[in-house]
């Protein structure tokens, strides 16, 4: 028996080129190869006689060798050798490249299982390389099912396949039991060593379903036992309530009346505040929800309880926007505000940071330049990250260092589905704004193709001459990236010198340096230029409440969710607004898709499209930071499960001090060694 997390090199057959190999795959350990899980399966469980055989289609026969091997040198490095086999219903050529071992152990007159694809036409068919098998010796390359794994270069398949075959035979029966036995009585789960076999190794398809239901559960309940261990150790970080929840006087220095959403967000707010119990909390809200506002308030409610609030923003202009909008809404109240950015000059930066240092500043509004190691507070209290996905968990971690367990609030203007945002921020309690207020613009949005491109250049120049402004949105940043795509550049280059020469085109692109696109982006929001050509660098961008049109080229590229977050840089004025998609693609399910936006202005409606259509690894384009790995699980097809799994270990922490009892050791190490990846400390 060997050691689980001993080195591939233990196994038979693995050196330090083929160890190399199997790392760049993430398999270092013996236990990394064992958790390698196959991609697909292959049914070679079913025999077809060869005059059934489907041209493209891989099947599983048996047969009798009736010629002689053959074998001719077509030029050098090239050997070719024919063969033909014969069952009772029909004859069939066989052709191997560069295969001595058929050559040598293919003999006349004996049967053989063969698998295999058929090629070939009315001119003739054959099978090129198909794998065999003497009759009388266990099915190891046919009659079972194949697992198929995900290889990277110098690897097959077999070699894949034997190394965890190998593995499981030394240290099968050290992989450790995670799951109690009455847990998995209760949810009709089969034990560990059968899901490893079977899962590697079915001996039947219902055994590959046990063994797949049992890792998915054991996946997703290992990861909300994490993300519950988490919550509950901040739970236990105390800070003074906050003795005054009055938000009588900033209700009354509103120019709106809050929207019942905004009031529940608002009511779970102040029961963190003042539970003794530090906030760490998500505020979820779609596009022009008023998430904003509900931070406004918290900052109130922190300064009038003698704390300060940070308020870090992914952009300098839309710090700048912010702080703007919130010294206009909280100098009534007594709430001083101040900015901080890096591109301000030094003494403007000294001034900004003596007023946060001597408490002078109530409320600090910035960019990354809160986290850096000249900013001190006086007493920081409250944390808000404006868009939330624009911040690792390390930059969060970074600012609430900056003061004594501050109290944490993070906003997210992209709707997910609450299943998936208690897996990405299941760190964070949530509260969902799922209502827009009162006369906020719904956007037409209108899906064309090419052939429209005159009438759209048409309304373009229409909102242009009424004063308003327009962005066009590239995937692609330059010619060459594909010859399919629209790129930002060239686009640019021809509005501006051919279709619209007597009107102001800017561009905006990921490429620029951070100053020189707030600069583009600050010209357009002093309406110096008319249209701004930009990549999705501007998903989430400077408040434009003059753009009035979004133009989306090749749409179909796009997920949902981006599109929709797109879509909600405009109508954020008096004026209505609207939304093209330009695509030519006619894929049946794309134009299902693409049509889905046009007919709701719903985030959370979409998102459950685009989660469904899509799945989660392309659910969040690019920005992957927060989504876990899972190796087996889907968090589209197995909800089910995930719920099965975070009830199950809600119930199992209320009952269990993990930590405590050496019978779940292992159960912890693993939590240990997934969280480790996710820069998530449980400690």
């Amino acid at each position: 028996m060997a050691d689980l997390y001993a080195s591939v090199r233990y196994l038979k057959g693995i050196g330090e080129a083929r160890a190399k190999q199997l790392a760049a795959l993430g398999i270092e350990t013996v236990y990394d190869l064992i958790a390698y899980f196959p991609r697909t399966y292959e049914d070679r469980t079913r025999l077809v006689p060869i005059s059934e055989l489907q041209v493209d289609e891989p099947a599983c026969f048996r047969a009798m060798v009736t010629s002689h091997p053959q074998t001719h040198h077509i030029r050098k490095g090239l050997d070719l050798t024919k063969i033909s086999v014969t069952d009772e219903s029909a004859r069939l050529r066989l052709t191997f490249f560069n295969q001595k071992y058929a050559a040598d152990n293919l003999e006349y007159g004996k049967e053989y299982y063969f698998y295999g694809t058929l090629t070939g036409d009315y001119s003739g068919y054959g099978m090129t390389n198909p794998v065999f098998e003497d009759v009388e010796k266990p099915g190891v390359l046919t009659r079972r099912i194949m697992p198929i794994y995900s290889l990277t270069a110098g690897l097959n398949n077999n070699f894949v396949a034997r190394s965890v075959a190998q593995a499981l035979a030394l240290c099968g029966d050290s992989l450790p039991e995670l799951l109690p036995l009455a847990l998995r009585r209760q949810y009709g789960l089969c034990d560990t060593a059968f899901a490893y076999a079977n899962i590697h190794q079915p001996s039947s398809f219902e055994a590959l379903e046990q063994a797949r239901n049992r890792l998915i559960f054991e996946e997703f309940f290992v990861f909300s036992l994490g993300l519950g261990l988490m919550r509950g150790r901040r739970a236990q970080k105390g800070r003074q309530p906050f003795a005054n929840l009055d938000l009588a006087p900033f209700r009354a220095a509103l120019p709106f009346t809050l929207t019942g959403a905004q009031e529940r967000a608002l009511a779970d707010i102040c029961r963190d505040l003042g539970s003794g119990r530090v906030m760490n909390r998500m505020l979820q809200g779609d596009v022009g929800s008023g998430k904003t506002a509900v931070a406004a308030a918290a900052a109130y409610l922190a300064a009038k309880n003698g704390v300060q609030t940070a308020l870090m923003a992914p952009t300098e202009i839309l710090a700048e926007q912010h702080a703007k909008s919130l010294a206009q809404l909280l100098a009534p109240l007594r709430v001083s505000v101040s900015l901080l950015t890096g591109s301000m000059s030094a003494p403007k930066k000294r001034e900004a940071r003596e007023a946060i240092a001597s408490h002078r500043a109530d409320l600090v509004v910035g960019t990354h330049a809160l986290i850096s190691e000249s900013t001190a507070f006086a007493n920081l209290g409250l944390v808000v990250a404006d868009e939330q996905h624009r911040f690792g968990v390390a930059q969060r971690a970074a600012l609430a260092e900056k003061g004594e367990n501050p109290h944490l609030l993070v906003m997210s203007a992209t709707p997910i589905p609450r299943t998936l945002a208690l897996i990405l921020y299941g760190d964070l309690d949530i509260s969902v704004m799922d209502e827009l207020p009162p006369g906020r613009q719904t956007i037409d949005t209108f899906l064309v193709g090419e052939t429209m491109r005159a009438r759209i250049n048409a309304f373009i120049r229409k909102q242009v001459a009424e004063g308003h402004q327009c962005y066009i949105v590239c995937p692609a940043i330059e010619e060459g990236e594909s010859e399919s795509l629209r790129s930002a550049e060239a686009w640019a280059e021809t509005l501006q010198s051919t279709v619209f020469p007597d009107l102001r085109v800017a561009l905006l692109h990921g490429r620029m340096k951070g100053p020189e696109k707030e600069a583009v982006m600050a010209r357009f929001a002093r309406h110096e230029a008319d249209i701004l050509v930009s990549t999705t660098v501007i998903e989430v961008g400077v408040d434009v409440p003059n753009a009035t049109l979004m133009i989306i080229e090749n749409a179909d590229r796009f997920g949902l969710s981006q599109l929709h977050q797109l879509r909600g840089r405009v109508g954020r004025g008096k004026d209505k607004s609207y939304c093209v998609l330009f695509t030519d693609n006619r894929n049946p399910e794309t134009l299902q898709r693409l049509k889905a936006l046009c007919k709701t202005n719903d985030g959370f409606e979409i998102s459950r499209q685009d989660l469904a259509l899509r799945g989660p690894g392309d659910f969040f384009g690019t920005r992957q930071s927060g989504l876990p790995a899972f190796k087996v699980g889907s968090l589209q097809m197995d909800l089910q499960t995930l719920q099965n799994a975070q009830s199950a270990a809600a119930e199992f922490l209320a009952s269990q001090e993990l930590s405590l009892r050496a019978e779940y050791a292992p159960l912890m190490d693993r939590i240990r060694t997934l969280f480790a990846d996710r820069e998530l400390a449980l400690n």
